[in-house]
């Protein structure tokens, strides 16, 4: 099996996550106006047009460097845009990515659109790629986030200290779990049990 992540569509019954387009640009920054939704992220908030065309472009080169495959996160029931996310940190090498640049607007979190977007990229990454590992990180303060990467199934691996900078200045310390092809099989059944609870 050839570990190599492009972009694809991924569809669920709540969430479609569609390869990420220039676009999108208009309905993702509709979706990020809340400046809450970005309190954890190294970027400013993206409700700012500037900075949501910083965050894209970027996005799009790193996908055309093969290191990054982004997402628009797209509500099934009405067809809007919520957010975003991607695989990052690809390692071809070692069978590992990331899962992250993750955010949904207000409205989007505390539905079932999250944990469905984690389990067609975790099903994506383990079952169609072949992948030995899936990173997931966040602010070491970040408890919602923590929480939420916890409740999926992800094992905590350590804190990484003074691991990256905001775009403030501020350098946090980075909380690190993941899940590695062994647990994907009771990842997957806990994943689709909250989907059908």
């Amino acid at each position: 099996m050839n570990f190599n992540p492009q972009p694809v569509l991924l569809a669920g019954r709540h969430v479609r996550l569609e390869p990420l387009e220039r676009r999108h640009r208009p309905a993702l920054l509709a979706a990020a106006q809340d400046p809450e939704v970005f309190k954890w992220f190294l970027t400013p908030p993206l409700g700012d047009g500037a900075e949501m065309t910083r965050w894209l472009e970027d996005a799009l080169r790193a996908q055309v460097a093969g290191t990054e495959v982004a997402w628009a996160t797209v509500r099934v029931g009405d067809g809007r845009v919520v957010g975003s996310t991607r695989f990052m940190d690809i390692r071809r090498p070692h069978r590992a990515l990331e899962i992250g640049n993750t955010w949904l607007a207000k409205e989007a979190q505390r539905t079932p659109i999250n944990t469905e977007a984690k389990y067609l990229m975790l099903r994506h990454a383990f079952e169609m790629l072949g992948a030995g590992r899936v990173q997931l990180k966040t602010d070491e303060r970040n408890e919602p986030s923590r929480n939420a990467i916890a409740r999926i199934g992800a094992k905590f691996e350590g804190i990484l200290r003074k691991y990256q900078a905001r775009h403030d200045g501020f350098v946090r310390n980075t909380a690190m779990y993941a899940i590695v092809a062994e647990d994907w099989p009771a990842v997957r059944a806990r994943l689709e049990a909250l989907l059908t609870g």
